[in-house]
Protein backbone atom coordinates (compact mmCIF):
# COMPACT_ATOMS: atom_id res chain seq x y z
CA UNK A 1 0.00 0.00 0.00
CA UNK A 2 1.68 3.34 -0.62
CA UNK A 3 0.89 6.55 1.09
CA UNK A 4 0.49 9.90 0.63
CA UNK A 5 0.25 12.65 3.54
CA UNK A 6 -2.00 15.77 2.81
CA UNK A 7 -1.27 19.38 3.38
CA UNK A 8 1.91 19.73 5.37
CA UNK A 9 2.13 16.76 7.11
CA UNK A 10 5.04 14.01 7.03
CA UNK A 11 5.14 9.96 7.71
CA UNK A 12 7.95 9.16 9.47
CA UNK A 13 10.13 6.10 10.88
CA UNK A 14 11.49 6.34 14.23
CA UNK A 15 15.04 5.40 15.09
CA UNK A 16 15.67 3.15 16.83
CA UNK A 17 18.61 3.64 19.43
CA UNK A 18 20.88 1.84 20.96
CA UNK A 19 20.53 -1.17 23.26
CA UNK A 20 23.82 -0.24 25.16
CA UNK A 21 24.91 2.66 26.93
CA UNK A 22 28.22 4.73 26.31
CA UNK A 23 29.43 2.59 29.61
CA UNK A 24 28.35 -0.94 28.18
CA UNK A 25 24.99 -1.16 29.89
CA UNK A 26 22.93 -3.09 28.12
CA UNK A 27 19.39 -0.79 28.36
CA UNK A 28 16.11 -3.42 28.70
CA UNK A 29 12.87 -2.46 26.61
CA UNK A 30 10.95 -1.15 29.84
CA UNK A 31 13.46 1.06 30.38
CA UNK A 32 13.94 3.24 26.78
CA UNK A 33 11.93 5.90 26.29
CA UNK A 34 10.76 6.37 22.53
CA UNK A 35 12.84 7.67 20.18
CA UNK A 36 12.89 11.05 18.52
CA UNK A 37 14.99 10.53 16.00
CA UNK A 38 13.14 10.01 12.64
CA UNK A 39 13.69 9.05 8.93
CA UNK A 40 11.26 10.99 6.86
CA UNK A 41 9.11 7.92 4.56
CA UNK A 42 6.76 10.67 2.77
CA UNK A 43 6.19 14.35 2.66
CA UNK A 44 2.58 15.78 1.52
CA UNK A 45 2.62 19.16 -0.96
CA UNK A 46 2.42 21.75 1.45
CA UNK A 47 0.15 23.77 3.01
CA UNK A 48 -1.63 27.14 1.86
CA UNK A 49 -0.64 31.00 2.91
CA UNK A 50 -3.86 33.25 3.75
CA UNK A 51 -3.23 34.12 -0.33
CA UNK A 52 -3.55 30.38 -1.45
CA UNK A 53 -0.66 30.08 -2.41
CA UNK A 54 0.87 26.44 -2.09
CA UNK A 55 3.61 26.86 0.13
CA UNK A 56 6.15 23.22 -0.23
CA UNK A 57 7.84 21.58 3.07
CA UNK A 58 11.26 22.24 3.89
CA UNK A 59 12.04 18.67 4.76
CA UNK A 60 12.32 16.11 1.95
CA UNK A 61 11.55 12.03 2.06
CA UNK A 62 15.25 10.44 3.22
CA UNK A 63 15.95 13.71 5.48
CA UNK A 64 16.64 12.34 9.31
CA UNK A 65 14.64 14.63 11.69
CA UNK A 66 14.60 15.36 15.40
CA UNK A 67 10.91 16.28 16.66
CA UNK A 68 9.19 16.21 19.74
CA UNK A 69 8.60 13.98 22.76
CA UNK A 70 4.52 13.97 22.09
CA UNK A 71 5.07 14.58 18.44
CA UNK A 72 2.65 13.34 16.32
CA UNK A 73 -0.01 10.31 15.59
CA UNK A 74 1.00 6.55 16.07
CA UNK A 75 -0.36 4.72 12.70
CA UNK A 76 0.75 1.51 11.59
CA UNK A 77 1.05 0.98 7.73
CA UNK A 78 1.96 -2.32 6.23
CA UNK A 79 2.32 -3.89 9.80
CA UNK A 80 5.19 -1.51 10.41
CA UNK A 81 4.49 1.23 13.24
CA UNK A 82 5.12 4.91 11.68
CA UNK A 83 3.84 8.69 12.92
CA UNK A 84 1.76 11.26 11.16
CA UNK A 85 3.25 14.83 12.15
CA UNK A 86 2.89 17.99 11.02
CA UNK A 87 6.20 19.62 9.55
CA UNK A 88 6.16 22.32 12.03
CA UNK A 89 6.28 19.37 15.02
CA UNK A 90 10.23 18.84 13.09
CA UNK A 91 12.81 20.69 15.29
CA UNK A 92 15.28 19.94 12.99
CA UNK A 93 17.21 18.25 10.10
CA UNK A 94 20.12 16.68 11.01
CA UNK A 95 22.52 17.37 7.87
CA UNK A 96 25.74 15.43 8.43
CA UNK A 97 23.61 12.35 7.19
CA UNK A 98 21.90 14.36 4.79
CA UNK A 99 26.04 15.38 3.97
CA UNK A 100 27.35 11.63 3.41
CA UNK A 101 24.13 10.64 1.18
CA UNK A 102 24.97 13.27 -1.50
CA UNK A 103 28.90 12.29 -1.72
CA UNK A 104 27.53 8.40 -1.72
Amino acid sequence: MTFRPLHDRILVRRIEAEDKSAGGIIIPDTAKEKPSEGEVIAVGPGARDETGKLVELDVRVGDRILFGKWSGTEVKIDGEDLLIMKESDVMGVIEAEAAMRKAA
